[in-house]
């Protein structure tokens, strides 16, 4: 049997491109706080007061990694739990001010380090690939969830 052209498996394509977005991130981003970690606080400055539940559905994250997340963010002090008034049992989260300015720098961070990311592509590609990826993704979501319908083409 011939070997394949990986050129042509997305998946094979897409590791590529998740191993150089985690350089890129550790270089110019930070070392400290990952990638789905600033996607957390991203979402939480956002809207702050989200249970764990909706944070992770935000931001495409199972429960275990969410839970994960959010307890490591905690313990940098840059995320609160508290109870919800309505609903004892359940936490609502909210960034703290350290929090805000940790998102805040890294937000810039991020900008400069996309623009690196992306440079390769035209103003115009940027586009059609952020729209693809996008796509791509949320088909992808419907996976996890195979009693779901998959949603059709555009």
């Amino acid at each position: 049997m011939a070997a394949v052209d990986l050129s042509t498996h997305p998946g094979h394509l897409a590791r590529r491109l998740q191993q150089a977005h985690y350089l890129l991130w550790n270089t110019m981003v930070s070392e400290e706080i990952t990638s789905p970690q600033f996607a957390v606080l991203n979402a939480l400055v956002a809207e702050p007061g989200l249970d764990q539940r909706t944070v992770g559905e935000r931001v495409g994250l199972d429960r275990s990694t969410v839970a994960e997340v959010v307890s490591r963010l905690g313990r940098r002090g840059l995320i609160d739990k508290v109870r919800d008034p309505e609903d004892g049992r359940r936490s609502l989260l909210r960034p703290t001010e350290d929090g805000v300015r940790t998102h805040r720098k890294l937000t810039v961070r991020t900008a400069r380090m996309n623009q690196v990311f992306l440079a390769p592509l035209s103003a115009d590609e940027q586009t059609v690939f952020l729209d693809l990826i996008q796509r791509v993704s949320d088909a992808a979501e419907g996976l996890r969830n195979p009693a779901e319908p998959l949603a059709s083409p555009r």
